[in-house]
């Protein structure tokens, strides 16, 4: 499942023009703000609260919220998509809630299992038959980050359809990953039930998920299952490059350079220029080189360039050498060392 960057020009009429009113079937969900005020009352969250409040307060809200009477069917779907750390801290809560979240205890186990056949860690070989085995095991408990990781080794084998179910399964338990796969699925889908895909991934994008976040801006970019509309575009690349997605990055990079969804600011653009090339986005290494070396800075544009080169630009390798035969042989040697030590900032992705 590909991820792609800015639209090609086969894809779309390249911004010949800007958006207008738009009748969005995204604006027919809830907004993030209201979302938000949804999940602070949410009964999960209700819990924490209650912690932190003070003896007489819990004592007055006692006989209103008897959260230990959950059923645990409920109680497993409340906490599907818990990480280890939040189902340990849950299950501290009283003992009621400690048996109930038993088995999503367990589907951790599995799941960590899961990873280390499927990644080779911990001392173990690679079996993705094992891997597959382990995380259906941490789905059957509940699990939606199991549920998640079976999904796309079910996909990586070809058998896309059980993948999607289990998607499908993590998506309705609120997993955003889940939420994001299946939009992502719905869009790669013959047909595409491209309705379906944005649906999905402006749920997951409100959840903050930023693949989700920046492949909603795509569909809104392209206008694919959607109207067009480059501002709604521009603002959910920010948000994913916000978030750390590199791709995101460089998009918005362009949307201040071209003035397409944002207001044209060639500082803006620059700026994410050079923090997309920082993380290893190799044609912004390459777009970031050409500008420095317009600036006169050789041996910083040396350095990009290079990188650029080495993640398959071939147009920055010529450039490169242009700018080589500038440079004096200490500080050719220079440029190529820290080309050599250079390491990519960490990112989503």
């Amino acid at each position: 499942m590909n991820d792609r960057t800015w639209p090609h020009r086969s894809e779309t009429s390249h911004f010949s023009t800007l958006p207008f009113p738009i009748k969005n079937p995204i604006r027919k969900h809830q907004n993030p703000t209201k979302n938000h005020e949804k999940h602070e009352n949410s009964p999960s969250t209700a819990i924490c609260l209650r912690q932190f409040r003070s003896p007489a307060t819990s004592r007055r809200s006692d006989h209103h919220r008897d959260f230990a009477a959950l059923p645990n069917d409920v109680l497993t779907k409340i906490a599907a998509n818990f990480s280890l750390p939040n189902l340990q801290t849950a299950s501290l809560v009283c003992k009621a809630w400690r048996d109930g979240l038993r088995p999503l205890r367990e589907a951790m186990l599995f799941l960590r299992w899961g990873k280390r056949f499927k990644h080779g860690r911990g001392g173990v070989k690679v079996s993705m038959e094992k891997a597959l085995d382990s995380f259906l095991k941490g789905a059957a408990r509940g699990s939606t980050l199991a549920m998640v990781d079976a999904g796309l080794v079910y996909w990586e084998m070809g058998r896309k359809e059980e993948g999607v179910a289990l998607y499908r399964r993590a998506a309705e338990l609120g997993d955003p990953a889940g939420q994001c796969n299946l939009g992502i699925s719905y869009l790669q889908a013959e047909p595409p039930n491209v309705k379906e895909a944005v649906k999905w991934l402006y749920q997951a994008s409100v959840g903050g998920y930023v693949r989700a976040q920046y492949q909603l801006a795509l569909c809104l970019h392209r206008g694919i299952g959607t109207d067009q509309n480059l501002s709604e575009a521009a603002r959910w690349y920010l948000r994913a490059a916000v978030g750390g997605y590199v791709r995101a990055m460089y998009n918005v990079s362009l949307c201040y350079s071209l003035g397409k969804g944002f207001i044209q600011n060639h500082r803006q653009s620059r700026k994410w220029m050079k923090l997309a090339a920082d993380h290893g986005h190799r044609k912004a290494q390459f777009e970031h080189g050409l500008t420095l070396f317009s600036e006169g800075q050789m041996m910083k544009a040396v350095v990009y360039l290079e990188l650029a080169g080495r993640g398959g630009e071939t147009a920055a390798v010529h450039v490169k050498n242009v700018i080589l035969q500038q440079l004096s042989p200490p500080s050719r040697e220079r440029a190529l060392t820290l080309a050599d030590n250079w390491r990519a900032l960490p990112s989503t992705r």
